[in-house]
C-alpha cells in the first residue's frame, strides 16, 4: 500500500506540473495582447467618430464629381481660332433663327445660304491693320473714358469721353487728325470685308450696306462705371441694333501677347461655347439674328483694339463711308 500510495502521489505531482506549464502560455499571450492594446498604430490612432467612414467616402464621391464635372465643362468648348493659328479661312454653320429669317423675307437676295460665322486672318494686310490701329488710337486718345471700355465712330464723330459721349470733330485742333489717305485705307478695308461676308453667306454684295454702329473699340481691366463698359453680357445684335444683318470684327491686338481675357464667345443652345482669340487682322464675321447669342470675356490686363463693321440689308440704314471733314 505504501508503494502504491507514492506512485498515486507521483501522478499527481506531474499532474499538477503540466496544468501549471499549461496556464503560462496563456498568461504571456494575455500580456502580448495587453501591451498591443497600448501601442500606437504607425500612422495615428484609427478614426473614432461615428459614421467617418461614411463621411470620408462622400468627400472621395464628391471630389470625384467635381473632377467629371469640370472636364466635361471644358470638353464643351470649341475653339474657332486660336491666337497662335493663322487661319485661311474656317466656318461653322448653326441654324438660322425663325425671327431673323422672318427680318429677312423683304429683302430676297439678302438671305444667307447659312447662317453661322467665318475666321479669315488672310483677309486684311498686315500694313491695313496697323494703319487702322494707329487711327483708332489717335482718335481715342482724345478721348477719357471713365470706365473700361472706349469707342470711337468715324461716322457720325462719336467718342468716349468721362460718362458721355462727344463728338470728336468739333473739338479743338482736331481739323487734321485724320487724312485721306487715312479714310481711303478704312474703305479699302471695309469693301474687303463686306465682300468676303457677301461671299461666305452666299449673297451678292450689293444687297448690303454699311450701317450703323461702325466703330472702334478699345477695352481694358478699368471697372465699369456706366451701363455702356459692360461689354461682357451676352446679347444678340439684332436685339441691340435693328438695322444689324451682318456683323463682323477686325481684330486689331493679340490676345495672350497685348491683353489678357477678351476673348469673343458664342453661347450655344445646349449651353456649349465657340470661341474666338483675336488676332491682328483676323476678321471675324456672322449672321447677327439669336443663332450668334454672344459676349466678350472680360479683359484682365492690357489693351484690346478691334473695328466693329456692320451691314444691314435694310437700304433706309444705310451709312456712308466717312470722308475728311469739310471746315468753314
Amino acid at each position: 500500500m505504501r508503494r502504491s500510495e507514492l506512485k498515486d502521489k507521483a501522478v499527481k505531482r506531474r499532474q499538477n506540473t503540466n496544468e501549471v506549464d499549461k496556464d503560462k502560455p496563456k498568461k504571456e499571450t494575455d500580456n502580448s495582447n495587453e501591451t498591443n492594446r497600448n501601442v500606437e498604430p504607425k500612422y495615428g490612432p484609427l478614426p473614432s467618430i461615428p459614421h467617418q467612414r461614411v463621411f470620408a467616402r462622400g468627400v472621395m464621391i464628391l471630389a470625384t464629381l467635381a473632377v467629371v464635372y469640370f472636364t466635361s465643362k471644358s470638353d464643351k468648348e470649341t475653339m474657332l481660332a486660336r491666337q497662335k493659328e493663322q487661319v485661311q479661312g474656317r466656318g461653322h454653320n448653326v441654324d438660322c433663327s425663325p425671327d431673323y429669317l422672318k427680318d429677312l423675307n423683304a429683302f430676297p437676295g439678302c438671305v444667307p445660304e447659312k447662317c453661322g460665322r467665318y475666321v479669315s486672318d488672310r483677309l486684311v494686310t498686315e500694313v491695313e491693320a496697323d494703319l487702322l490701329l494707329d487711327i483708332g488710337r489717335r482718335g481715342l486718345a482724345l478721348g477719357s473714358a471713365e470706365g473700361g471700355a472706349a469707342i470711337l465712330d468715324l461716322h457720325s464723330g462719336a467718342l468716349s469721353k468721362g460718362k458721355h459721349f462727344v463728338n470728336i470733330y468739333s473739338l479743338n485742333n482736331t481739323d487734321q487728325l485724320f487724312s485721306v489717305q487715312d479714310f481711303a485705307t478704312y474703305r479699302v478695308v471695309r469693301t474687303k470685308i463686306q465682300h468676303a461676308v457677301a461671299h461666305h453667306f452666299g449673297i451678292a454684295a450689293d444687297s448690303m450696306f454699311l450701317t450703323h454702329p461702325t466703330f472702334f473699340s478699345r477695352l481694358t481691366d478699368k471697372p465699369a462705371v456706366t451701363v455702356h463698359d459692360e461689354y461682357w453680357h451676352p446679347h444678340v445684335d439684332k436685339d441691340t441694333y435693328e438695322s444689324f444683318h451682318y456683323t463682323s470684327l477686325l481684330y486689331l491686338s493679340h490676345h495672350g501677347l497685348e491683353f489678357e481675357g477678351g476673348r469673343f464667345v458664342f453661347l450655344e443652345p445646349d449651353n456649349s461655347t465657340v470661341i474666338i482669340e483675336p488676332r491682328k487682322g483676323r476678321v471675324s464675321m456672322f449672321t447677327s439674328g439669336k443663332e450668334n447669342l454672344h459676349y466678350i470675356e472680360p479683359i484682365t490686363s492690357g489693351v484690346r483694339y478691334a473695328l466693329t463693321v456692320s451691314f444691314t440689308c435694310d437700304k433706309k440704314f444705310a451709312i456712308s463711308d466717312p470722308t475728311v471733314p469739310v471746315t468753314s
